[in-house]
């Protein structure tokens, strides 16, 4: 997902798209990889003077609801990145950096056959832990 189409389905949920809200979709549009509402209220200060962590919150709490961010927990704490919306894929996330790497193969072929009675309605594979860049700092 881009600026552009989360813009039209923020329109579409019937939200107003501030300067405020087009420059947090342009931040992690931007970003390579999970942010945390840190990263974002630093990156915005140098514009929005003043602005205030409630909100952020609020903002990312909406962009999750909608479908435009997706999160995950690292190290106790929230990271938010532009929901990849083109296929379906898991990801390697660097717990340093944030950056994440697509993983093409889906372990839930396997699950779904351990499974077999049990309706699966959704799930989340992730894998952690340090990138290369990371690994040589």
């Amino acid at each position: 997902m881009n600026t552009s189409e989360a813009i039209e389905l923020l329109k579409k949920k019937g939200y107003k798209t501030t300067g405020k809200r087009k420059d947090i979709l342009t931040y992690f549009e931007e970003a390579d990889g999970y942010r945390t509402a840190k990263d974002l209220i630093q990156h915005l200060e140098e514009t929005h003077k003043g602005i205030s962590f409630d909100t952020i919150y609020r903002n990312l709490h909406l962009y999750n609801e909608v479908g435009i961010l997706e999160t995950t927990e690292l190290n106790g704490e929230k990271h938010f990145r532009m929901n990849c919306t083109h296929h379906h894929h898991h990801h390697f996330i660097c717990k340093d950096c944030g950056k994440t790497k697509e993983i093409e193969i889906c372990p839930m072929d396997e699950v779904k056959q351990t499974l077999a009675n049990y309706e699966i309605e959704g799930h989340k594979f992730e894998i952690y832990g340090l990138c290369p860049g990371c690994q040589h700092a």
